[in-house]
């Protein structure tokens, strides 16, 4: 399987000319030992280094590339921080042409934000369906406790070898399922920020996020089942997602509040007391479930709103303490909902409801976890069930974009 950017870049409906960085994907088993050629059909010539873990290493242990430089970074507690960049740029120390991850989301974002530093291509090579970001033009990165998104460089060229994707980890693939099961959420929250504030909107992204979390749905029951051709859907699906998220130059297609949640609970500020070694996923599908539940809570009648207040700084910094106090308030300096009124909330009511019906129901998304094993509580992520509170009344302020989540605050 094939994914050709030009089916994607240029003039849009929308209104805007889309770019890409990515000129293909491969999805195919076996691809990662034609790498070569692929390289050179995108141009890719001169140094270069690759970039794994210790257990992305022996992975592929047949078939790492020839390379100026192989980085093999330590598998334990490596995340995607400035510590993790740390290690890798200390052994970036000459001139290289572009680089390769070999590796999941960690290795991914680690090594796109080094690319981005040092002005050079990278081209992906995923080992594992464990996430969404593999064609993303941003890096999630966790730097000094605050967890945020960084401009970076979407891939060149992507490889994804579905024979070593198969045999990850399962657990793997059900955070693929998690980080993609969010976008439900994440849709409703972009279409209601077109709908009160005009926030720009692009159907075709749309049509591609939605398109790419069926996709990936349609494989869960043959992931679990280990069926091969499952796997090339729900590595389709991901890398589709992650192309959505490239034509917009943001997010927004892909992270809404159940992101949001996932990053509250990574960031473990002092208020929430909580520490979880869940898989970015699964944090991701279980926030997907809190924020369904809550959301369809509000389309059951036109409530009681009041006009929108932002949040106390007081607050603020006994939530997050000193360190991540003053990276929350300067986040939410200029509020994405100021200024929504009770009035504007009522006037949008039936629209908002719509919106909201078009996510699926939280009886029919628990039932999916159920019959996919999927960790669907916060107890099974280490996080106690009474945290459930402040994580919808607190993680909209990790980022400073409009949802449902952060409109919750008319009512409270």
């Amino acid at each position: 399987m094939i994914i050709d950017s030009n089916a994607f870049r240029g003039p849009c409906t929308c209104g805007k000319a889309h770019a890409m960085t990515t000129e293909f994907c491969i999805i195919e088993p076996g691809c990662l030992k034609r790498l070569p050629e692929y390289l050179l059909s995108v141009g890719l010539v001169g140094h270069c280094a690759a970039i794994y873990d210790e257990n992305t290493y022996a992975a592929t242990a047949d078939l790492h590339p020839e390379v100026l430089r192989s980085i093999v970074l330590p598998a334990h507690n490596l995340h995607a921080d400035n510590h993790g960049v740390t290690l890798a740029l200390a052994q970036l120390t000459e001139q290289y042409d572009f680089l390769i991850a070999v590796g999941a989301g960690t290795i991914h974002d680690i090594t796109r934000y080094c690319a981005y530093e040092k002005g050079i291509p990278f081209v992906s090579c995923p080992t594992a369906a464990s996430v969404d970001g593999f064609c993303s033009s941003v890096a999630a990165m966790t730097w000094n406790g605050y967890k945020k998104t960084f401009s970076a460089v979407a891939p060149k060229l992507v490889v994804a070898d579905t024979d070593i994707i198969a045999h990850a980890p399962i657990r793997l693939a059900k955070s693929g399922f998690g980080d993609m099961v969010g976008k439900y959420i994440a849709l409703a929250d972009w279409k209601v920020g077109h709908l009160l504030t005009g926030e720009h909107f692009c159907q075709q992204i749309y049509d591609v996020t939605y398109q790419a979390t069926q996709a990936v749905l349609d494989s869960a029951t043959g992931i679990i089942n280990g069926d091969p051709a499952a796997y090339e859907r729900l590595t389709y699906g991901l890398l589709m997602s992650g192309v959505a998220m490239q034509l917009l130059g943001s997010s927004r297609c892909a992270s809404g509040a159940e992101h949001h949640i996932s990053h509250l609970i990574e960031m473990e500020p002092p208020g929430l007391g909580v520490h979880s070694d869940a898989l970015h996923g699964e944090k991701v599908g279980i926030g997907t479930l809190l924020a369904c539940q809550a959301y369809h809570a509000l389309a059951q009648k036109d409530l009681p709103w009041h006009d929108y207040v932002t949040s106390d700084q007081n607050y603020i910094r006994s939530m997050f303490g000193q360190k991540l106090s003053g990276s929350i308030l300067t986040e939410n300096k200029t509020d994405a909902a100021a200024g929504i009124t009770a009035e504007t909330l009522h006037k949008h009511f039936d629209a908002l409801s719509a919106i909201i019906n078009e996510i699926p129901s939280y009886d029919s998304l628990v039932s999916l976890y159920k019959n996919l094993a999927v960790k669907s509580t916060l107890p099974e992520i280490g996080v106690p069930a009474e945290a459930v509170s402040i994580l919808l009344e607190c993680s909209p302020l990790v980022r400073n974009r409009l949802t449902l989540m952060r409109l919750r605050r008319c009512l409270l």
